[in-house]
């Protein structure tokens, strides 16, 4: 990604794309992948618009947590029904 930057500070008129082709060639790094990386250090940096890697990472946890207390809310769903029946065993469920 430095490389790409320094690349394109010494020719400003050197695109991202022709600057990660030309990059990607020298190191071994498919140019795509390599645009991934630019394009996300921009959004770290603040220069583009986007969900920065701090962010992305906070997501994908708080929606493992989701998940956990969803299966743990149907589990004492099911709990309170169960034992709702062995109090009452005239309610139809």
């Amino acid at each position: 990604m430095r490389l790409v930057q320094e690349a394109r500070k010494e020719d400003p008129e050197l695109s991202v794309n022709q600057a990660v082709i030309r990059i990607g060639q020298r190191v071994g790094v498919n140019p795509d992948t390599l645009r991934g990386w630019v394009k996300q250090s921009q959004i770290d940096a603040g220069e583009r618009p986007g969900t920065t890697t701090d962010d992305a990472s906070r997501i994908k946890q708080l929606e493992a947590e989701v998940r956990e207390l969803k299966r743990a809310n149907e589990i004492l769903l099911a709990a309170s029904s169960f034992f709702a029946r062995e109090l009452d065993p005239r309610l139809p469920w």
